[in-house]
């Protein structure tokens, strides 16, 4: 039968994840964002058609929607219509 843990074990082990819960979350710096979506954005709008492979597509599909989030509401709205919009063009035939 396990015998139960000693209160120094306990300690040690609350230490431990107090620790890493401590921690504070960095959070992305907006003018960072938007530089880097307005970027992807310039890189779409300056293309005539679809030239990601479709590795890229599929991440910049994920992080772009993701990253819009880190704006205000509405700027992160207009972001991901602008993204849309330049996918939609950039898929036509």
């Amino acid at each position: 039968m396990a015998t139960p843990s000693t209160s120094s074990e306990a300690t040690i082990q609350g230490n431990i994840f107090d620790d890493a819960c401590a921690q504070p979350q960095r959070r992305p710096i907006p003018e960072r964002v938007r530089s880097r979506l307005e970027a992807i954005l310039a890189e779409m709008r300056g293309e005539h058609r679809m030239g990601w492979d479709s590795s890229l597509q599929l991440l910049y599909q994920k992080i772009f929607p993701d990253m819009t989030h880190f704006l205000p509401d509405e700027e992160g709205a207009r972001y991901r219509a602008d993204f849309e919009k330049e996918w939609k063009r950039l898929e036509a035939p």
